[in-house]
């Protein structure tokens, strides 16, 4: 029989991640191979060109354009402060005189005599690009950035907003299924990566936002509060740019979805740790997940016998198997999450009267389904 691949959710408590860092364009790389860094540790450094200010000073001074560098104070090339004079007239009497002054600090770019302008550029815009997790460079590349390496735990989700940030794991729910309401919010959650159990209600989203959160993973949320807490309706690009005050991960999907068992323990034993998120989603060709990266020691993944955590670049799968955790991501059962426990080898006739190959799910209750393939995601794991 054909294998069937259906790719899925990384939820481990070990793996070794590399991430790469890099400029949006050339500068200068920070650190050396070797080097240990941390999350907020700067490894490279651009500049951004600074904004270019117009000043037609042959109308200021009603002059032809042809003239304008008779009348220059300042040269291209020279620094200017802003309100300095750049240029100005000189008429016979004092009361009759003109300055044009600079409206911005920086440089002049440029003088044309065809357009009577003069161009402003203003100071260039440090860029520092951050680690993101704490590891180790593995990688440089030159005046581009670096690649880090982590022994971590991981966990993805099913989709996210808002960009990178860090904080400590608090979780502050008791059971995976708790409704995270506001009154559980508190001022010491502040900069924290808070675990938020079935649902994160709009109003609590709000409170995040006013107390500083720096991410709420939680297992859903209703697709109304999403559009309420962005102000628009989400479309289908690459999310991660959003500035909504914190970074907002769905484990499961929308709507009041327990959060996965098999999640919900790893973040509560990783509680006071420091973890490194990412709430960038892209869910078409090139698929982004989600992430919550927790570094730990190296030697903390090594196995019984001596080898270290899976690197997740290695993670292959042969097919779905006996015994496999699956989650299923078409209704009526969506959301929902069980184990494989048959893979019936003919095709089966389905309600869309289409033959697929379908496999039966058992869930924890006892109960069972039968679903086709393309229906379910392997939730992945060592």
């Amino acid at each position: 029989m054909a294998h069937a691949y259906t790719p899925g959710l990384t939820v481990t408590e070990r793996t070794i991640v590399r991430r790469k860092r890099l400029l949006p364009l050339p500068g200068t790389v920070l650190v050396n191979v070797g080097d240990a860094v941390h999350a907020d540790s700067p490894v490279a450094r651009a500049e951004l060109p600074g904004k270019v200010q117009a000043v037609n000073v042959a109308n200021l001074l009603g002059i032809a354009p042809d003239e304008i560098r008779e009348y220059l104070v300042k040269r291209e090339g020279e620094p200017v402060h802003k309100d300095e004079v750049i240029a100005e007239n000189k008429p016979l009497i004092k009361w009759f005189k003109t300055e044009v002054r600079s409206p911005i600090q920086g440089t002049i770019e440029s003088v044309s005599t065809v357009t009577g302008q003069v161009l402003l550029r203003e100071p260039p815009r440090v860029l520092e690009l951050l680690a993101y997790i704490d590891g180790t460079v593995v990688e440089v590349h030159p005046n581009h950035g670096v690649t880090i390496e982590t022994a971590c735990s991981l966990v993805q989700g099913i989709f996210g907003i808002g960009g990178e940030t860090w904080g400590e794991i608090t979780v502050a729910v008791q059971a995976p299924d708790e409704t995270f309401t506001p009154e559980r919010l508190a001022p010491e959650f502040r900069g924290k990566v808070v675990v938020c159990g079935a649902l994160c209600p709009i109003e609590t989203m709000n409170k995040a936002k006013d107390i500083g959160v720096a991410a709420l993973i939680v297992g859903g949320i209703h697709d109304k509060d999403l559009r309420a807490l962005l102000g628009y309706d989400l479309g289908v690009a690459i999310t991660g740019t959003e500035k909504v005050g914190f970074t907002l991960i769905l484990t499961e999907g929308f709507g009041t979805i327990p959060m996965a068992a098999k999640t919900f323990k790893l973040l509560s034993a990783h509680a006071g740790w420091k973890a490194s998120v990412s709430g960038a989603t892209q869910i078409r060709a090139g698929v982004i997940r989600p992430e919550i990266i927790i570094p730990s020691p190296v030697d903390r993944h090594r196995s019984l016998d001596g080898r270290e955590g899976q690197d997740e670049r290695e993670r292959t799968r042969e097919g779905i198997k006996i015994g496999d955790l699956v989650r299923i991501i078409r209704d009526p059962l969506f959301g929902k999450i069980g184990e494989v426990s048959r893979l019936p080898p003919d095709l089966q006739k389905i309600p869309t009267e289409s033959l697929v190959r379908v496999l039966e799910v058992r869930f924890p209750d006892g109960s069972t389904a039968i679903v086709p393939r393309a229906n379910i995601e392997v939730i992945e794991g060592a």
